[in-house]
């Protein structure tokens, strides 16, 4: 494996500063980096100049690859004396360098080398790390002054002897050896696992109600609880440590369970059972009325399974763990020969140790005497802080007395990634020399391009010349890897109801070009086969000399986020293209320690049952719990932990019945509840411990599943970045600069669900379309009267402060009370008199009501209200049309026409008052602390413009302000301000809504 290497792709820059006094400049690029200088061809009177030059530098210390930094200046060579003017520089982190495959072309702005100097234009560059042994860093030139005539020696680098500068002569054929490398380390030190810890033994919960609205049933409010975790007891969101000193770990966030872990590695010398001389072999591990089986070999006498077995201490019945060897027959296992051990002798293992080395055992008869063949077996006690927790196969995954245990691939826990999500931006220009199959009739010709399931058609264009012209765009939705086809198919329609295929053209979406900002796509002429083998022949159209051709531009746009989830829910706001994003504000860790009180969704041996899971789903990152069988009251006690990015996104936790295990109501994983949580509503460094109610909506009305018990805490890397991120917008550049329509959202919105779900799906153990849909809120846009009634109700609250301060005014008016009305005189005569009090006076009052409100601040994150969504007031007919199919299922095609009609409109209302609602919310959420940084942050604004107001005329203020809202669209930005983008990521009651 050769060394880490950055690579340098330098492309081109556009409008430059003319330097050479003739309206030109004669410009080259220098790169620096790591103490190594490389520097291109210069490119004469161009101020839009193209190299496709590539550097390799050498990384000294992948390890400080983040401390280091990649500097391109921009100069222009002035012939006459043998000199240099810098045009601009560009500045890079090592943050930013991402592995080749992710890699794209991105245009930076120039910026100022010093404060007097003047810089304009882009510079295009393509920035990579590799460890590609074929490819050797750039050679230094033999002689640079007669490849430039510039001096080497400058004025800023005459005191830094270690500077050598380096170019590559042939560019060419560098970029021929730029295969896709493999990830370098330190792009994967991320590590999504399972992390959990041991802790004291468990103590009484103090538990505390906690109502979010005085209408809020006390059966449906929130549960402040006081639980002993990992990390010592939580009392208020504080740990509390426990008398006993403990190891630090981070897994701190779960309840300690030990388990007796069996690990079955393998056997030999293995005696023969059948007339035939071979054996079946198979491990059965056996504590009590517990069993637990491997999988069996046929005709193996020194079998491998290297399975792990792990029983919960506490369903412990017996002292004696027996491992017993069997030959598997039709009629009745035969027996092997047992391993015996004593519990009390079982050995603990407390992880950071290392594992516990396996060791060969005698197998001996059911009177104890020794036979032949061996067992290599391993048996500690640990908890599931241990390594092998997660590839287990539980005890709790099968009754007691169950003598087949369950496909441990239904029951395991699992960390799952979303696939990368990419928008394919595809433009059917034009088409030329096509030819009719009737040459008698004018072709009625358009264009279908298809990826997939996904399909759009061109609009019909009638032509004279064989040569139509669309110029229509689409839109798609692709993942990585890009394993499917962009095709187009140009059609005639010979007849109403009939079209016929004129040409074909297979575009892999792996050979098309990836941008990350709105630069204009080169469009690009496809000959056109007659059929789909033709043109998947990438040979066949080098042998016929005459084509129809199909112009059409096509790219991957990497500077959007991909939407696949509800936008008010959305737990990840990055851009597709790795290079665009930001490092990590936090860190966000989960444990999902029990439920209780569950619904009973099957029945087994006469009584009602549950086979549960967990489902936790934050950005790109799915994590599922093991299936705890035949218990209403699961305990789970599994901790994760993700990035955080963003703090105006939304965890996702839900609980579902496993379909796979027993027998159920069908193959659909039936939803049990699920809860949201706002990130930029936790305070950090605190840990969250609630019990949250499992609530749902069915057509009888809104229910509750049960209880669920959660550990939250959100911590921050750097505050001050986390602050400033209340003034950035809150989707990328491009859904600015470019927008999406509504329509154009939906349809994405729908087909990325489908990409995830599918790919989801195909996991082992898989993650069911129904749990996609539950967890993404794909459904939120239907038409409901209850959402409509709710969304009319938030609207009416938000302005219940205005109508009570009209109530006031008027009771002042009126004079009910005397000296209310002379102090509201007294201060109107102030405030008139002077008017420089008005602005400070407001700011004053709002900073100190935050203040005041500091202590009601909420102590809990937002959580399912079932009176502010109207569930507990629907009416049968309201809940009957909200669960009605779509389409309807109704018998008259008439009515069905109308009532669909009237949930897309209606859906589309239903929307609009729910976005207008939460615009009112996010003011309300201002002072209400609800988000505790945007709430100092605000304090801290309008203490500041009280003082600033206070010394600053009121005249000069008004003028200013005047000036700014008026001011020329030069000095406007495309994207929002820093105030707008800071008021969109106020959290609403959205997070609140069933």
């Amino acid at each position: 494996m050769g060394s880490f290497k950055l690579g340098v792709e330098v492309v081109g820059a556009h409008d430059l500063i003319a330097k050479d006094g003739q309206g030109s400049s004669n410009p080259f690029v220098e790169l620096h980096f790591d103490d190594q200088r490389f520097r291109t061809t210069v490119k004469e009177n161009d101020l839009n100049p193209v190299w496709n030059e590539s550097f390799y530098f050498n990384i000294s210390d992948p390890n400080n690859l983040i401390r280091l930094h990649l500097e391109a200046y921009v100069y222009s060579h002035n012939k006459a004396n043998n000199s240099k003017a810098c045009l601009g520089k560009v500045r890079l982190t090592g943050t930013s360098f991402v592995p080749y495959s992710d890699a794209v072309v991105l245009h930076y702005p120039l910026e100022k080398r010093t404060i007097f100097s003047r810089a304009n234009g882009e510079l295009g560059l393509k920035v990579f790390l590799t460890d590609d042994p074929s490819i050797k860093p750039s050679n230094p030139l033999p002689a640079m002054e007669s490849f430039l005539d510039i001096p080497i020696s400058l004025p800023e680098e005459k005191t830094d002897k270690r500077h050598t500068f380096h170019s590559l002569p042939n560019a060419n054929n560098s970029q021929q050896k730029q295969n896709s490398p493999p990830v370098p380390p330190q792009q994967q030190q991320m590590n999504y696992g399972v992390h959990e810890m041991k802790s004291e033994p468990q103590a009484a919960k103090v538990v505390h109600m906690v109502s979010g609205s005085s209408s809020q049933p006390s059966d449906y409010a929130l549960k402040e609880t006081s639980p002993v975790l990992g990390g010592g007891r939580i009392v208020g969101g504080r740990v509390v440590r426990g008398d006993k000193p403990t190891r630090p770990s981070m897994h701190d966030l779960v309840e300690q369970m030990r388990f007796l872990f069996v690990r079955v590695v393998k056997a030999r010398d293995l005696p023969a059972k059948d007339m035939t001389g071979s054996l079946d072999p198979y491990v059965e591990v056996k504590i009590g009325n517990y069993k637990g089986k491997t999988k069996h070999y046929v005709m193996d006498k020194s079998p491998e399974w290297n399975q792990v077995f792990a029983f919960s201490r506490e369903t412990q019945q017996s002292s004696v763990l027996e491992v017993i060897l069997k030959d598997k027959d039709l009629v009745k296992d035969d027996f092997v020969g047992v391993v015996q051990f004593d519990l009390h002798e079982v050995p603990e293992r407390v992880p950071t140790d290392s594992p516990l080395a396996p060791e060969w055992y005698r197998l001996k008869d059911k009177k104890g005497e020794k036979k032949k063949g061996e067992l290599m077996l391993a048996v500690w006690y640990g908890t599931q802080a241990d390594e092998a927790f997660p590839e287990a196969l539980h005890s709790d995954a099968f009754a007691p007395g169950d003598s087949t245990s369950i496909n441990s691939s239904y029951i395991r826990s699992k960390v799952y990634h979303s696939p990368r999500l990419w928008y394919v931006r595809v433009n059917v220009i034009e088409a030329q020399d096509l030819v009719p199959s009737d040459k008698n009739r004018f072709p009625d010709v358009s264009v279908k391009a298809q990826i997939g399931n996904q399909t759009w058609k061109t609009k019909s264009v009638q032509t004279r010349n064989s040569n139509p012209i669309w110029n229509q765009e689409f839109m798609f939705v692709a993942s990585e890897p890009f394993e499917d086809h962009l095709i187009f198919s140009v059609e005639d329609r010979v007849k109403p109801n009939k079209d016929e295929t004129m040409g074909m053209v297979v575009v892999p979406l792996s050979s098309v070009g990836r941008r990350a900002d709105d630069r204009p796509i080169r469009p690009q002429w496809y000959s056109l086969e007659k059929s789909l083998p033709d043109a998947m022949d990438k040979d066949r159209a080098k042998k016929d000399k005459f084509h129809s051709r199909l112009h059409v531009s096509a790219c991957l746009d990497g500077g959007y986020h991909v939407l696949d989830e509800s936008t008010q829910y959305s737990s990840d706001l990055r851009p597709t293209a790795k290079q665009l994003w930001k490092s990590a504000s936090g860190a966000l860790e989960l444990g999902i320690l029990n439920a209780n009180g569950l619904q009973p969704m099957k029945t087994r041996e006469g009584r009602g049952t549950s086979d549960t899971y967990c489902v936790a789903k934050y950005g790109h990152k799915w994590v599922r719990t093991r299936t705890i069988v035949n218990s209403l009251n699961p305990k789970y006690n599994e901790q994760y932990t993700w990035e955080v990015h963003d703090t105006a996104t939304v965890l996702t936790v839900g609980v579902f019945d496993n379909s796979q295990i027993g027998e159920s109501n069908g193959n659909q994983d039936m939803k049990i509840g699920k809860v949201r949580i706002r990130i930029s509503t936790l305070e950090t460094g605190r840990v969250y411990t609630h019990s949250y109610p499992l609530l749902i909506l069915q057509p009888s009305g809104v229910k509750k599943m049960g209880e669920l018990h959660l550990a939250i805490r959100f911590s921050s890397t750097s505050m001050l970045n986390m602050m400033l991120q209340y003034s950035r917008p809150l989707l990328p550049k491009m859904h600015y600069k470019k927008p999406l329509t509504v329509m154009q959202q939906d349809m994405l919105r729908y087909q990325a669900v489908n990409i995830v779900a599918a790919r989801l799906g195909r996991a082992e153990p898989p993650l069911k379309r129904e749990v996609i849909e539950y967890m993404s809120d794909t459904n939120a846009h239907l038409w409901s009267m209850r959402r409509s009634k709710a969304n009319f109700l938030r609207l009416t609250s938000v302005f219940t402060g205005l109508l009570a301060f009209g109530n006031w005014f008027g009771e002042v008016c009126k004079w009910k009370n005397s000296v209310t009305t002379v102090l509201v005189h007294v201060l109107f005569v102030m405030l008139v008199c002077f008017p420089e009090l008005i602005l400070p006076t407001v700011f004053l009052y709002m900073f100190m009501i935050g203040a005041w409100r500091y202590r009601f601040r909420p102590r809990y994150p937002p959580h399912m209200n079932t009176s502010l969504s109207c569930a507990d007031a629907a009416s049968p007919d309201e809940l009957d049309e909200e669960f009605e199919t779509f389409p309807a299922t109704k018998s008259a095609n008439l009515v069905r026409m109308r009532y669909d009609r009237l949930r897309s409109v209606a859906g589309k209302i239903q929307s609009v008052v729910g976005d207008i609602a939460s615009q009112g919310e996010r003011l309300q959420a201002l002072l209400s602390w609800r988000d505790p940084r945007a709430t100092t942050i605000f304090m801290i604004f309008c203490l500041a413009a009280a003082i600033v107001m206070y010394v600053t005329p009121f005249q000069v203020f008004g003028l200013l302000a005047g000036f700014y809202f008026m001011r020329h669209p030069k000095f406007r930005h495309k994207t929002p301000a820093a105030p707008i983008n800071f008021f969109r990521r106020l959290p609403a009651m959205t997070d609140s809504m069933l």
